[in-house]
């Protein structure tokens, strides 16, 4: 009983800070800025990054891509499980209150793979390439944040996706 009550708590924190994020979507430079974040954060950036290293660097750069996309397959995959056995649904699903900025790429909220996916090419890069860190991790931030404020991810969702990332890029980075 007592575990219920406190994880019927932090369930309402989790809204409860959702919707704090969520009132940026109420203005439309804040609404349009994060919702391009968010489709940039959903490869594309990520994707033209792993294009361009090859060119510009050679067996280096090619190197690094595909590492990149080997992290980003094993996320990828260990995300879409987790999301088709959670079943969580996304904050706008769930509260009338939280306002949808953007449309979401399916149906489910836990975890955030925008987040795994840009905190784990982040830790990537920066290995190969620390000068990156101040462009890549106010990047990463804004992607996470936008998932929120777009009211498609709660908090936790989003600290989960850049948890799992993490792990996934140490334990990369081992081999």
């Amino acid at each position: 009983m007592r575990n219920a009550v406190l994880f019927e708590r932090l369930i309402s924190q989790d809204l409860n800070i959702c919707l704090w994020f969520n009132r940026g979507c109420r203005h439309t430079a804040i609404k349009k800025s994060f919702t391009f974040i968010s489709w940039l954060g959903d490869g594309k950036f990520w994707y033209t990054i792993m294009l361009c290293l090859p060119f510009a660097l050679g067996q280096q750069g090619l190197y690094v891509s595909l590492h990149l996309i080997a992290v980003g397959i094993a996320g990828l995959l260990v995300y879409k499980l987790i999301k088709t056995n959670t079943h969580r649904l996304r904050p706008y699903m769930a509260s009338q209150a939280v306002s949808l900025g953007t449309s979401p790429l399916d149906q489910y909220s836990f975890p955030s793979g925008h987040t795994l996916h840009a905190v784990s090419f982040t830790i990537i890069l920066v290995s190969y390439f620390p000068a990156l860190l101040w462009f890549l991790l106010p990047f990463t931030i804004l992607v996470a944040l936008s998932r929120m404020i777009l009211g498609l991810h709660y908090p936790s969702d989003v600290g989960i996706g850049a948890l799992i990332g993490s792990i996934l890029a140490v334990i990369s980075l081992q081999f």
